[in-house]
């Protein structure tokens, strides 16, 4: 257990929720019960921890046991009091304007889904109810620009990556950013925080008042993976499919760096998307990069794609090894060809309507021992289906390796078991292996990584 200076502070809203009805307060302030409160204390702990490095949820949560956070509701607006908070997300006093902003985005998102969730309008039981509620999710987080043209780059990749790849992510993001493009991302450090960083310098050395650094992430990656400061634009999703969508919404393009298990599910949610038969014609570049030693680890995860997928899958993205500037020359030219698909079917740039999402990919996933055991990872299954149901059985490795839900799973009933045909478990395991040989596992350090999951044939 590690101990770090902790300070109490008083910190008051500034621009994103400044007020609260009197059943919202209820909802916060019923700290011994309320999911609503503990939420909150638990994203607005990983928030005023940004920049630490630790990537372990229960090692946050058990490092603060005493955090408190207490809301009131004044005149002037809302006002937190914070107890016994981490020394770092203050200077001389005060708190660094990145951390009150990004806290209390925090709060306007928690508060919001609480209080939707449950309204008549709400309809979490159809595939159209849900893309609703995440445009309405997002739309209250003012994310939303109508009427700008597409310029809104998603980069994925692995926050526990070597030095050299997160340099190649920094000049990727320079270079989307001398083009003037946008960056979203997962909001946290590695690839999540390099875009962001060299876009910000092209930002400035082209004059771009008002550059976008999105990030969006959902309360079980968020405790951690705090947000790097960097981010400007803060959205917390209620969980990690309402993330995917809102990433694949909202963006105009996907650049995928090196990555780990995470970055896995990410690609091969996008690919199950990408490969339903609705969105074929649907133009939605995808490049898959990084530096020249990341290129074995690019090819296998191409290769992997194609044991699994095949060859009609690969054709949905590009890969391109060492080049920042062909990437953004790539990107850049992709966009404006969903500029000219979008406006010549009168489709909105700010958040794509067109895209087919199947209710598959839209339900949460709960990686139970149980849930894990039943995936069906068969050539039997529909290509586009077998990469939901591989994008599952990653995302119950990435709730085991970071969650504290997924954490204690394991440590009562042991490793997940994956069951799956030959064909698909050999492939899968030679990726995994890989992963942790590479230690895109875990940021490198720590323990040993001890496997939370076996693969079964």
């Amino acid at each position: 257990m590690i101990s770090r200076p902790v300070t109490t502070a008083s910190v008051s809203a500034k621009g994103s929720l400044e007020a609260l009805s009197q059943r919202e307060m209820h909802q916060l302030s019923e700290a011994g019960a309320s999911s609503v409160y503990t939420l909150f204390r638990q994203c607005a702990l990983a928030i005023l921890n940004t920049g630490a490095h630790i990537d372990n949820a229960k090692t946050i949560l058990e490092a603060y046991e005493d955090f408190e956070v207490r809301i009131h509701q004044q005149d002037r607006g809302v006002r937190l009091e914070l107890i016994n908070a981490p020394a770092d997300a203050f200077v001389d006093g005060e708190m660094i304007a990145s951390t009150r902003e990004m806290l209390f985005s925090a709060l306007r998102d928690i508060v919001y889904t609480g209080s939707e969730l449950g309204a008549p309008r709400i309809d979490l039981s159809s595939s159209q109810g849900i893309t609703d509620y995440v445009f309405h999710l997002l739309r209250n987080a003012r994310t939303l620009r109508p009427g700008v043209e597409p310029n809104m780059v998603v980069c994925w990749g692995g926050h526990s990556i070597s030095s050299e790849e997160y340099q190649y992510s920094k000049r990727v993001g320079h270079e989307l950013g001398l083009r003037n493009l946008n960056i979203c991302t997962g909001c946290g450090p590695g690839v999540m925080k390099g875009p962001m960083k060299g876009a910000t310098i092209a930002h400035a050395k082209q004059r771009l008042i008002g550059g976008r650094y999105l990030g969006l992430t959902e309360p079980g990656i968020i405790a951690a993976e705090a947000p790097n400061p960097i981010v400007n634009e803060l959205v917390i999703m209620p969980d990690i499919e309402k993330r995917l969508e809102a990433f694949v919404r909202v963006g105009h393009g996907i650049i995928i760096f090196p990555g780990g298990v995470g970055t896995a599910e990410e690609f091969l949610y996008l690919l199950g998307i990408l490969l339903h038969p609705d969105n074929q014609d649907l133009p939605f570049p995808v490049i898959l990069t990084g530096p020249r030693d990341a290129a074995p680890y690019l090819q296998q995860l191409h290769d992997f794609v194609g044991a699994t997928l095949g060859s009609d899958a690969q054709s949905r993205y590009q890969v391109i090894i060492d080049d920042p500037v062909a990437v953004s020359r790539q990107m850049n030219a992709g966009l404006k060809e969903v500029g000219l698909f979008r406006r010549e079917r009168n489709d909105a740039f700010h958040f794509n309507w067109l895209l087919k999402i199947d209710e598959g990919f839209q339900h949460p996933f709960d990686p139970t021992h149980e849930n894990m055991a039943n995936l069906k990872l068969s050539r039997d299954v529909p290509a586009h289906q077998l990469a939901a149901n591989l994008r599952c059985a990653f995302s119950g490795i990435v709730s085991g390796n970071v969650k504290d839900k997924g954490i204690r799973r394991i440590e009562q009933f042991g490793p997940y078991e994956i069951h799956g045909d030959t064909a698909i478990m050999q492939p899968l395991d030679e990726l995994l292996k890989a992963f942790v040989e590479q230690h895109r596992m875990k940021l490198p350090g720590g323990r040993p990584y001890e496997p939370c999951y076996r693969v079964v044939t």
